[in-house]
């Protein structure tokens, strides 16, 4: 990779310098592109829609740009050398690019293309015009269209139909798109056959077709450019398309393979399913419930892909596939037809073992290897639930840094989840979701860490929860029993003076143990590729302490109370998270972030535990700035502070971030970035000075830029990012320098947001 950074570097250095003119054959013009402009006799609703439909027909396209330069067009002329060289040939091979001449473009067969999908839109008779833009070894084309007044609708009606289907075509056309003085426009009418299609469907119409559906416009009742139209079925559509079907049987395949398809097999009737399986693979009973069609329900596609969504979600099955076997047509296109429905599920691997070797290089210079074993029970009890233990080993040193060098931590873990595909609740409520089924998921995990020189930690967690998704887009995710317990030890007397030197900070550790609910929101469209500019916001919600405390008792010696003789956390914490990714076409983005979060510890509490406090800074923060290395507020700790790692964290934080995202090759991307935000306490710290929030917060946040590179090969993404601070609030003397000479260099999987 930084072989071939070099190479890359290197030639548009000399693309600077050298340009590709002198290649350009004599006879020969570079094609630079084409502009269009429309020319209309009336405003035209929706003219910047039309405007992108036709560039798209601006063929060919030119040779692309890399930062200015045409880099693929060089690399194919350097590559016709009798002796390109090794350099030549790599760039030739990754990004080479024929030339795209003036003599390449058929502007007769542009402006043909361009006047269809003017009258794919309703205008017609239109003239259409073409200059070529000619200078020395380069040119581009103008093309002008001057257009004519649109024809626009005056009636719209269902023509003379004489199956029953028409009564279901002609309810459905209460919920047309299609209005008087609409403009003639065949994605329009393209868009409403479709729409009567998927009416059609849902109720049964099994073999039906949008193609069957044909519209006709008359003219010749008008001489002002008024049109009807009429939509009526093609000729010789089959008898068997136009009427709708029943399910009459359903066979469910729980452990199918086609291996073992001619293997003679029991079935088992649930609910009027057929469960057809060598031995109960799967529980009737429990697979049941994600089937959403019935015996005796008019087929309906929405409904089938919905109960093979919910199937996909058990995490039992590698294929799920619903097919349909028509066992009647019906009689003379009345009536109906009847359908079995047959659903194959292919299960994965009933156990699995993954191991998993990681580097772990942080902001904080703390480096090491990290191993991770993963062990996976699916369909534990026969009803789809999956057992996961993960256990994890790692070990870090810090390489760098003056005070604590040499510093290093082991870190041992256990974690189990036993995930259920069902709702466990003392009341029947599945019925409620019939989007997707909704997961109840059980964990339990133990931690230790040592941390050298400074103490161990001891944690256990467990949590009892659900997480549903409420459409494609919407997911939830509570946990209404959360439970927490950290046991500080073998503390050293270096990390005790740090402790003794701040009460914040020794507080945050004394809260031992964590009880109570946390609940999230997602809204997600970063996903769906059709959606050209998606939004993300996501909320949560955490408070502890509430249901503890009306069995707290007081503690001697101190005025904190404690549970089962645990001293138990109390607070509050709520924060959002913003994301929107703006598309400026060609692979570009605009992505910006708001984060804003908030908390407050009350009643047998004084801060926040350590480990549910904010802090700021690192690869998906500030990136100018290190990890915890941020605030609070404008805190500046001494040059001798062994403890700044421990207590740069506070309740409130606040972060905002742009980027700029664009390619420069496959699977490599560039951002041009920057980033605001900080941390605050609720209250004023002594051992913090300037760490409280106030009014000032603006002038407060710590602001940096940068550049970054991203080796995004299927999603999978490699990040590099460098950035230098702009502002850091810590210093006394606060000015917008951008600190180039003090660059931060940021490491990380996947992107920042």
């Amino acid at each position: 990779m930084n072989k071939n950074l070099i190479y890359l570097i290197s030639s548009i250095t000399l693309l600077y310098s050298c340009g590709v003119k002198r290649f350009i054959p004599d006879d020969e013009a570079l094609y630079t592109g084409a502009s269009l402009k429309l020319q209309t006799e009336e405003k035209v609703r929706n003219l910047k829609v039309i405007e992108e439909e036709i560039e798209l027909v601006l063929r060919p396209k030119p040779n692309t740009k890399i930062l200015g330069v045409k880099l693929g067009l060089y690399a194919y002329y350097k590559n016709q050398k009798k002796n390109p060289g090794f350099i030549n040939k790599f760039l030739f091979k990754n990004f080479g690019e024929e030339p795209v001449y003036l003599s390449d473009v058929d502007i007769t067969r542009v402006s043909e293309l361009i006047d269809n999908r003017l009258e794919n839109r309703g205008f017609f008779r239109n003239v259409i015009d073409a200059e070529v833009i000619n200078d020395s070894t380069k040119a581009s084309i103008a093309y002008n269209a001057a257009i004519k007044k649109p024809y626009k609708l005056e009636k719209y009606q269902l023509d003379s139909i004489k199956y029953p289907i028409a009564n279901d075509i002609k309810e459905s056309l209460t919920n047309t798109p299609i209005n008087k003085d609409d403009r003639f426009d065949l994605a329009l009418f393209e868009l409403e056959r479709e729409r009567i299609d998927k009416s059609l469907k849902a109720k049964g119409y099994y073999n039906f077709n949008a193609d069957f559906l044909i519209f006709e416009a008359d003219t010749n009742q008008y001489k002002n450019k008024r049109f009807d139209l009429f939509l009526r079925l093609k000729k010789d559509v089959p008898e068997k398309s136009l009427v709708p079907y029943k399910i009459d049987n359903i066979n469910v395949y729980p452990n199918y393979s086609i291996d073992t398809d001619s293997i003679a097999k029991d079935t088992t009737s649930y609910a009027d399913i057929n469960f057809i399986q060598n031995k109960e693979y799967f529980k009737p009973k429990r697979l049941e419930s994600y089937i959403l069609f019935e015996k005796g329900q008019f087929y309906n596609p929405t409904i089938s892909k919905r109960t093979s969504n919910r199937l996909s979600s058990i995490g039992t099955y590698k294929f799920v596939n619903i097919e349909y076997d028509v066992l009647d047509t019906g009689e003379n296109g009345t009536g109906n037809g009847n359908l079995t429905a047959n659903i194959y599920l292919s299960p994965l691997n009933k156990r699995a073992i993954r191991a998993e070797l990681q580097a772990v290089s942080k902001s904080n210079n703390f480096t090491g290897p990290n191993l991770l074993l993963t062990y996976a029970n699916r369909n534990l009890f026969r009803g789809g639930e999956t057992l996961n233990i993960t256990a994890s080993l790692g070990y870090e040193t810090q390489i760098s840094g003056s005070e604590n060098r040499g510093l290093s931590s082991t870190q041992i873990g256990l974690k189990s989840d036993l995930i259920f595909p069902r709702l466990l609740f003392p009341i029947e409520i599945m019925d409620r979701f019939k989007y997707a089924v909704p997961k109840t998921i059980v964990s339990a995990g133990f931690e230790y860490l040592n941390r050298s020189k400074l103490y161990s930690l001891n944690s256990v967690n467990a949590s009892f929860g659900y997480s549903w998704n409420a459409n494609r887009f919407v997911n939830h995710e509570l946990n209404p029993i959360s439970i927490n317990y950290v046991n500080l030890s073998n503390t050293t007397p270096e990390f005790e003076e740090i402790l003794a030197e701040n009460p914040f900070l020794e507080s945050s550790f004394d809260q031992q143990f964590i009880a109570g609910l946390t609940y999230s929101f997602f809204y997600n469209e970063l996903n769906d590729s059709s959606i050209r500019n998606p939004f993300y916001f996501n909320a949560n919600f955490d408070i502890a302490g509430n249901t503890v405390s009306l069995f707290g008792k007081d503690s001697e010696g101190s005025d904190s109370k404690t549970f089962l003789g645990l001293e138990y956390a109390q607070y509050v914490k709520a924060d959002v998270d913003f994301r929107y990714h703006f598309s400026l076409g060609n692979g570009q983005k605009l992505v910006t972030r708001l984060f804003g979060g908030w908390g407050l510890a009350y009643g047998n509490s004084t801060t926040l535990p350590f480990s549910k406090q904010y802090f700021s800074g690192g690869p998906f923060s500030v990136r100018a700035f290190r990890i915890r290395s941020l605030g609070p507020g404008t805190y500046t700790p001494d040059d001798q502070d062994s403890g700044s790692f421990f207590d740069r964290s506070g309740d409130i934080r606040l972060e905002a971030n742009l980027e700029y995202r664009f390619p420069i090759i496959p699977f490599l991307k560039g951002a041009i970035f920057a980033d605001a935000g900080n941390v605050w306490l609720m209250e004023e710290n002594e051992s913090l000075p300037g760490g409280k929030f106030s009014s000032n917060f603006l002038n407060e946040l710590g602001i940096g830029a940068g550049v970054g590179l991203r080796v995004d090969i299927q999603n999978f993404v490699i990040r590099f990012d460098l950035a230098a601070p702009l502002n850091d609030p810590s210093e006394e003397e606060q000015s917008f320098d951008f600190d180039i000479a003090n660059p931060v260099f940021n490491f990380a999987i996947g992107y920042p947001f």
